[in-house]
C-alpha cells in the first residue's frame, strides 16, 4: 500500500482502550520530581547534557507529529484503530514509535538534569508500561488495518529505536 493511501475499513474487533501515555509521561514527571526534590542544583554539564537530550527527543516527537499530519492521519494513541494511513516517513524510519521514544528521552533528560540516578527509575516504568500496555494494542490496530505492509514496516523499523 502507498503510503499516504486511506484505509476505510474499520477493525472487526474492539479493543481495551489503556491509559493516555500522556498521563503515564505526567505520572512519571510527578514520580522524578518526588523523587529528586532534593537535587535542586543544576550544574552546568549537567544542565547542557538534559538540554541537547530535551531537544533531541523533542524534535522527535515534532517529527512525528508532523510527519502524522503529512499524512493526515490520527495522532490519538487511545484510537489507534482510527488510523487512516500508515505513516513510516521521518523518524518512523528508526522506530515504529518515536513520539514514545520522545517522551522516553524527555523523561531522561529531565534525570540527567537532575543528577540522580533514582529520577532514572520512573524513565523505565515510563517505557515498561508503554511497551506492555499501549504498543501492543496499538500494533494490533496497525496489523489489522494495514495488514502485510504493516507486517513489512515492522520488520524494517524496531519498536523502540535503530541507529
Amino acid at each position: 500500500m502507498p503510503r499516504g493511501e486511506l484505509v476505510t475499513e474499520p477493525p472487526t474487533t474492539s479493543r481495551r482502550r489503556p491509559v493516555p501515555p500522556v498521563a503515564v509521561l505526567g505520572a512519571a514527571a510527578a514520580a522524578q520530581h518526588l523523587l529528586s526534590r532534593k537535587h535542586r542544583h543544576i550544574g552546568a554539564a549537567r544542565g547542557l547534557a538534559g538540554g541537547a537530550l530535551a531537544l533531541a527527543a523533542g524534535g522527535f516527537i515534532a517529527g512525528s507529529v508532523r510527519e502524522f499530519r503529512r499524512a493526515q492521519t490520527t495522532v490519538n494513541p487511545v484510537a489507534p484503530d482510527k488510523a487512516t494511513s500508515l505513516v513510516t516517513g521521518g523518524p518512523h524510519q528508526r522506530s515504529r514509535n518515536p513520539m514514545y521514544v520522545g517522551m522516553a528521552g524527555l523523561l531522561l533528560a529531565h534525570a540527567v538534569t537532575r543528577g540522580n540516578w533514582v529520577a532514572g527509575l520512573p524513565v523505565l516504568g515510563f517505557v515498561a508500561v508503554i511497551d506492555r500496555v499501549q504498543i501492543p494494542a496499538e500494533e494490533a490496530a496497525m496489523a489489522e488495518l494495514f495488514g502485510h505492509d504493516y507486517a513489512e514496516y515492522a520488520a524494517r523499523a524496531p519498536r523502540w529505536l535503530s541507529f
